[in-house]
């Protein structure tokens, strides 16, 4: 969030960036926020500034779905680089930030408060669920999907599946930035090569799964979480939106 005067207002107007970007954030599922207030030089690191933006964001937050106690509140200069590895000499004031999550952590600067990130617990034990954001086909290799493991695990010699295609194939490697795994777990973006599977079988948005547990097949129904962010007409029973999957 940038500190200057006209700016944050700008950011947090209805329909301003930040609003949107905490919207954004809370949509997509991330849990832990962390606020930068940026530019505190160009404020000559007033404390009054500082606390009247945490109050001022601390409101929309809540409103958004994050816990303001949950979320520390670093006040930095990215230009002079303040705040962010060292505290800072300019802001006596400052004593530091806090949040409370799974146990209490404190800090002063930027990296402390991304150490202080509690890591998410990877699904390694349910189902593989791979879906694929591209396929390509590399000379001396063969047909390579790539994507990133949301639930299970993928290893060399594992054979999958992908829906809706249909095709079942063994894996014969998989790697992340150009280092072989000896597997893929949540979290990863693997590229994987592929037993005699052809670029025109297999495509983006296919999922691939363990064809010995549970692989992914196709359903009459689920259940969605949609978020309308903003909508020409009214939305009501009965409305028929049009849904591209």
């Amino acid at each position: 969030i940038a500190a200057g005067t006209g700016e944050f207002e700008a950011g947090i107007s209805k329909d301003g960036q930040t609003r949107e970007h905490a919207l954004l954030a809370y949509t997509l599922g991330v849990k832990q926020l962390i606020v930068a207030i940026n530019k505190m030089d160009t404020t000559k690191w007033s404390e009054e500034r500082y606390q009247e933006i945490i109050k001022e964001t601390s409101n929309f937050i809540k409103k958004v779905g994050y816990n303001p106690k949950h979320v520390p509140f670093v006040p930095i200069s990215g230009f002079n680089g303040h705040n962010m590895i060292d505290a800072s000499p300019n802001c006596p004031w400052y004593k530091g930030w806090e949040k409370e999550t799974k146990a209490k952590a404190t800090g002063k600067t930027l990296l402390e408060a991304i150490d202080a990130i509690d890591p998410p617990s990877r699904p390694t034990d349910k189902p593989l669920r791979l879906p694929l954001q591209d396929v390509y086909k590399i000379g001396g290799i063969g047909t390579v999907p790539v994507g990133r493991v949301e639930t299970g695990i993928i290893k060399a010699g594992m054979v999958v599946t992908f829906a809706p295609a249909g095709v079942t194939t063994e894996v014969k490697s998989v790697e992340m930035h150009h280092e072989q795994l000896v597997e893929g777990v949540p979290g990863d973006n693997v590229g994987f090569n592929v037993k005699n599977v052809s670029v025109k079988e297999i495509r983006r948005g296919n999922v691939a799964g363990d064809s010995k547990n549970d692989p992914p097949k196709g359903a009459e129904s689920f259940n969605a979480q949609v978020i309308v962010f903003n909508h020409p007409g009214q939305v009501g029973a009965g409305y028929a939106p049009i849904l591209d999957c």
